[in-house]
């Protein structure tokens, strides 16, 4: 059976969208829900924990455990949307090849996408940030999908053995360069490792990100030729990305981008560095996702869950663009901003996915209904 054709039908949708993978959608829905938790913490609680790099975090620091959970299970998020639009990205590039779309016009299409993407973190979310033009997870993706425009010419394989060799030698490359003396120090920071450049704080440097989406597209390569295969092979990389997992946070030395054990307790294990996105947790969180994925490949979800999953796994990026503004309008209206607790937090969260989610399903009737107009970007 065909990856294309393979659709569990929970939920009623329209035509052109049945055609997606639903596995797909629920579980970027689940991560837009958890990524929602976390801008709502960000918004709203006044003891969030917010330690993810080297330069961040200083050791010795408690993690009392309601609040270092809020933000851990958070850390799925990016590695999970950034494997799944390189998922994504295969299967849209398919499509359109089978239906007789020029090279010339998917690069382009590709690429104005990416841009436009890219563009909308310094100015749009720039308003969540109190008007500094940071640099974050849309930089990631618009860039990495600019250059998966003209990387996807190379062999699926090609591409995901590339990205695992740049998620492996991520760290070495950033020391390597940064010490070369001619390689700008602009250069490092936008791709490898975090920092300034002018105004724009660079939170999430592309080449790890650019690299887990390289793993998507060569595995949703991998579904389309050998769909009976797919679940087995992704529970097996899943196993092996956690033993690496172990591994490297076990030596604690090379892997863990300066974010190191203080001692053997597990949430100092589990403690591993996102800024950059280092080896340690990437493959923590990725194995996650592909033992996630794994058995969401098997599996039909109940409609009260796999509806709201499905609105938000289709219309992910048109959630993403309002749901942190209200969550942090919503806070300073309510005199909260960054003066809530956990309970508030969460409450938040949900009632704002509730709020928008009759807004995610106008706006996938809308994406249906005019495939080729300025939605198809969004």
């Amino acid at each position: 059976m065909d990856v294309s054709t393979r659709v569990m039908p929970v939920v009623r949708i329209a035509p052109a969208v049945r055609s997606r993978l639903l596995p797909v959608d629920w579980l970027r829905g689940l991560v837009m829900v958890l990524m929602t938790v976390d801008h709502s913490s960000a918004a709203f609680n006044s003891g969030r924990i917010f330690g993810d790099s080297a330069t961040s975090w200083v050791p010795g620091t408690a993690l009392p455990a309601a609040q270092f959970l809020t933000r851990w299970i958070t850390h799925l998020c990016a590695p999970t949307f950034l494997f799944l639009a390189g998922f994504s990205l295969f299967i849209s590039v398919r499509r359109r090849l089978a239906d007789g779309e020029p090279e010339a016009d998917i690069t382009r299409y590709i690429l104005a996408r990416g841009l436009i993407i890219a563009l909308l973190d310094p100015v749009w979310m720039v308003f969540v940030h109190r008007g500094e033009p940071v640099l974050q997870v849309l930089y990631a993706i618009g860039v990495a999908m600019m250059a998966m425009a003209f990387l996807r010419r190379l062999p699926a394989r090609a591409i995901g053995a590339l990205g695992l060799l740049l998620i492996v030698l991520q760290e070495a490359l950033a020391r390597s360069l940064s010490g070369l003396d001619g390689v700008p120090g602009a250069l490092v920071v936008f791709t490898l490792s975090p920092g300034r450049v002018g105004p724009f704080p660079v939170w999430y440097p592309v080449v790890p990100w650019l690299a887990v989406m390289m793993l998507g597209w060569a595995a949703a390569d991998i579904a389309r030729r050998d769909p009976e295969a797919f679940r087995p092979r992704l529970q097996l990389a899943a196993g092996i990305a956690l033993l690496v997992f172990a591994v490297v946070r076990g030596l604690n030395g090379y892997g863990n981008a300066g974010l190191f054990r203080n001692d053997g307790s597990f949430f100092q294990w589990i403690h591993t560095a996102k800024y950059p996105a280092s080896l340690s947790y990437l493959a923590c969180e990725l194995g996650i996702t592909w033992l996630l994925l794994a058995g969401l490949w098997t599996i039909e979800l109940p409609r009260w869950l796999g509806a709201p999953l499905t609105i938000l796994g289709q219309t992910a990026f048109f959630f993403y663009l309002l749901h942190a503004h209200l969550l942090r309008l919503s806070a300073w209206s309510l005199g909260l901003l960054h003066h809530g607790g956990l309970a508030v937090t969460y409450l938040a969260a949900a009632t704002v996915i509730a709020v928008l989610l009759p807004l995610c399903v106008r706006f996938r009737r809308y994406k249906v209904a005019h495939p080729d107009g300025l939605a198809q970007y969004i």
